[in-house]
């Protein structure tokens, strides 16, 4: 699966953003919030864990999955302005909010900027500012010549560890296409805006109860990024998934959504 499936679509900002439920209509909101080059079937690996208790509220941010691509650059708070903006146009008044990479970037906005509508943070395999600045250029004149295929392989290398590349093809198949189907000038725009983030004095802002989950083997955002998110952010509490790199959902979902889980029973 590359793409959601019976999603539906809502202008926000003058965006149209896709997004689907699933669980009980009663139940608490989880929203869900993608990384870069991937659209709400990133979370197929962990949905059946929140499900029976959460109202899991998936969605693609502008310029992916199958959220309109409007011109760029986008910035990490024209991305947290969308997330709020959807849960308005949903008459969602507060949510429990998971993110991954640049999910995890909208969270520290939102936490820091929006804390009446948000209960708690999972801030997963991310970072609070992400240098240097050449490495993203270069990318970004690749994915104009090459498309998101002269990407594809480096981009599978960071987010996975060599053995779980080795024994889960099928896995690594799904997200394969989930890159290659990305838009490029989606994905150009919102990589400039991981590019452009400086968010650490932000993380002193948050309140709302936070887990702050890193891979081990993580390359992309260390765990040294992760402790500092630990360190700034008040009272949060901090998880390593062993033998994970940088989608640690995927690679090692089992200690993942048990992680997240224990820590929303906590705070529920």
């Amino acid at each position: 699966m590359t793409q959601l499936q019976d999603v539906k679509t809502v202008k926000v900002n003058g965006v149209d953003i896709a997004y689907r439920f699933d669980g009980p209509e009663n139940g608490p909101v989880l929203m869900m919030a993608n990384s870069l080059m991937a659209n709400g079937s990133m979370w197929d690996w962990n949905l059946p864990a929140f499900t029976d208790h959460f109202r899991v509220l998936r969605y693609d941010k502008r310029g992916h999955g199958q959220s309109s691509v409007v011109p760029g650059p986008y910035s990490i708070a024209q991305l947290a302005d969308d997330a709020i903006g959807l849960l308005d146009a949903l008459k969602i008044k507060k949510a429990h909010f998971m993110g991954l990479s640049i999910g995890g970037m909208i969270g520290q906005q939102l936490g820091a900027r929006y804390p009446e509508r948000i209960l708690s943070l999972s801030l997963c395999n991310t970072a609070s500012e992400m240098p240097p600045r050449s490495l993203w250029e270069d990318r970004f004149q690749t994915a104009r010549t090459q498309g998101l295929a002269g990407l594809v392989d480096g981009t599978i290398n960071r987010w996975f560890t060599a053995p779980f590349i080795a024994r889960a093809p099928g896995d690594i198949e799904k997200v394969r296409q989930m890159i290659l189907a990305t838009n490029v000038d989606g994905y150009i725009g919102c990589g400039s805006a991981v590019r452009d983030m400086a968010q650490s004095t932000m993380l002193l802002k948050i309140k709302a109860p936070t887990l702050v989950l890193s891979g081990r083997h993580d390359p992309a955002c260390t765990v040294d990024q992760g402790i500092v998110l630990n360190r700034l952010i008040d009272g949060s509490r901090m998880v390593i998934i062993e033998d994970a790199a940088h989608l640690s959902n995927i690679e090692q979902p089992i200690a993942f959504n048990k992680a997240v889980s224990e820590f929303l029973d906590s705070v529920t």
